[in-house]
């Protein structure tokens, strides 16, 4: 789960970005599914996003399901409608959607354009009681630099590899230091993978996947963190890390923290 702040003059609202819903199939399965439930009971509005499509399917089902559990009010988000352009096709993913659910209210909106996000802004503050500034107007999330790091890498290489392998990639950093004589960051990463072919493909030939991803990476996270980095990147196998306790938390995946 994390943990993102936005402030504005109008003032402060904290995102919790939790794991999807989804039956398990795995311990690591397990845990994401007891984040997102407990994350349900605890917020003050529930967010559910979904793509611009009528097509509603077991998955939708079982999350409407899970919601229909809590008494936190749901908005439907429905998603990149920038490739709808036809109005009544719109009309037809609302009404499919409001049939499976009683949302408190539906925005479409484009986070690729921008389009409807402060009308979305506008409806979530309708839900959200009067309170205390929790945190610094500079802050946007609770995670270490560490942990962005390693979901920047992890992303990449998600987005790289497509549907060549499952989400069954773990990615520790290793170190990350700044040299004391000059403005760069020493960034070391291990990408982890569940089976020696996923490694193969990870890799690449000659190793160009891999370059591919460490450079994709490098560029967000000198962004991050406003300096150039040096990284380095090496996969590993552990094999079935998804259903192992103590992999599991040294990834971060601790259930003590649900």
């Amino acid at each position: 789960r994390i943990q993102t702040v936005y402030t504005d003059d109008r003032g402060q609202i904290v995102f919790l970005d939790t794991p999807g819903i989804h039956k398990a199939k795995n311990k690591l399965g397990e845990y994401m599914v007891n984040v997102a439930e407990h994350t349900l009971k605890e917020v003050d509005v529930v967010l559910w996003l979904v793509e611009p499509t009528t097509f509603i399917g077991a998955g939708e089902r079982h999350i409407a399901e899970q919601l229909s559990k809590v008494n936190t009010p749901v908005i439907l988000v429905i998603n990149k409608i920038d490739t709808v352009p036809d109005k009544e096709k719109l009309l037809a993913i609302i009404d499919a959607y409001r049939k499976l659910y009683p949302f408190k209210e539906v925005v479409p909106i484009s986070a690729a354009t921008g389009s409807n996000t402060e009308t979305l802004l506008s409806v979530i503050r309708k839900f959200l009681p009067e309170g205390p500034q929790y945190f610094p107007a500079e802050m946007v999330t609770d995670q270490p630099e560490r942990q962005i790091a390693s979901e920047i890498i992890r992303e990449k290489a998600l987005y790289l590899l497509q549907d060549e392998i499952p989400h069954g990639i773990a990615v520790e950093i290793m170190s990350m230091k700044k040299r004391p004589d000059q403005n760069m960051v020493d960034v070391q990463a291990l990408i982890y993978c569940e089976k020696d072919s996923h490694k193969g493909i990870i890799i690449g030939k000659h190793g160009s996947m891999l370059k591919k991803i460490g450079t994709y990476a490098r560029q967000d996270m000198e962004r991050l963190l406003g300096s150039p980095i040096f990284l380095q990147i090496w996969v590993k196998v552990k094999k079935d890390w998804r259903d192992t306790d103590f992999l599991l938390k040294n990834f971060g995946y601790d259930k003590k923290n649900i």
